[in-house]
């Protein structure tokens, strides 16, 4: 049994990107589904009063620590994580392992102009026989079986889901049945990185737990109110727990 640990009363796998990818390449080989998730500050935060959030993130297979802020905490905790595992990362090594081990991937979220380029920059570096299928992510609550049965048609063994929360976690989780597929995985904004509609920050900045600042730095409009809220309670909760802790 893999070691787990608990931040904001949400688990978290004490694993590396490598453990983490023979895990997923294992479900896929055996026909296992699992359901992976990442958890970031954000994302913690709002599962604190998101029931239905906080819900479909626990009932996951496999939880990543998505951003530094997380791997810190963990360590001002007591209980020390290994390493981050980026969801967009670990996107692009499950799409060199679909390569290799002949996996067929199905992509949905984005606009129809960016899943379509990343359709098209896969197929051009790995060929076609890795697609298994490909659909944007608008649509209605009425359309959301239809779409489960699509994905369940395509016969793919991957499927990435890239939208916002808390859509794409309860999809996830409501329909990880029907979907059939053996590994399913929700990676946020990482289709507008693939298709080149977002820069990443450099990977010192990635190392350094700056990646937000320097997603603030391209939309501070947007940005500023989202960021100034979620990391200021996630540094509340964080030393709450922390001052918990010290007076069991």
């Amino acid at each position: 049994m893999r070691k787990r640990i608990t931040i904001m009363n949400s688990p978290v796998d004490v694993l590396t990107m490598k453990e983490t990818i023979h895990l997923i390449d294992d479900s896929i080989r055996d026909k296992k589904p699992i359901q992976h998730i990442v958890v970031n500050a954000a994302k913690l935060v709002h599962m604190q009063t998101d029931t239905e959030l906080y819900k479909s993130v626990v009932a996951s297979d496999i939880i990543n620590a998505d951003g530094m802020a997380v791997v810190w905490a963990a360590g001002l905790l007591g209980e020390p994580l290994p390493e981050r595992v980026s969801g967009v990362d670990l996107m692009q090594e499950l799409v060199i392992l679909a390569a290799k081990k002949k996996y067929r991937i199905f992509f949905f979220g984005g606009k129809e102009e960016v899943v379509s380029e990343v359709v098209r920059k896969y197929t051009s570096v790995f060929g076609e026989e890795i697609i298994a299928g490909f659909r944007n992510g608008y649509f209605n609550h009425d359309q959301e079986a239809d779409i489960a049965e699509q994905i369940a048609a395509s016969n793919a063994d991957i499927l990435f889901v890239a939208i916002s929360s808390p859509t794409k976690e309860i999809f996830l989780n409501t329909y990880k049945d029907q979907l059939k597929v053996p590994f399913i995985m929700g990676v946020g904004g990482s289709f507008d990185v693939v298709a080149g509609k977002v820069k990443r920050a450099p990977l010192w900045m990635q190392n350094s737990g700056l990646e937000w600042f320097y997603r603030f730095l391209q939309e501070p409009g947007r940005m500023w109110k989202r960021y100034l809220t979620t990391n200021s309670l996630f540094l509340y909760y964080i030393f709450k727990e922390r001052i918990q802790k010290f007076f069991r």
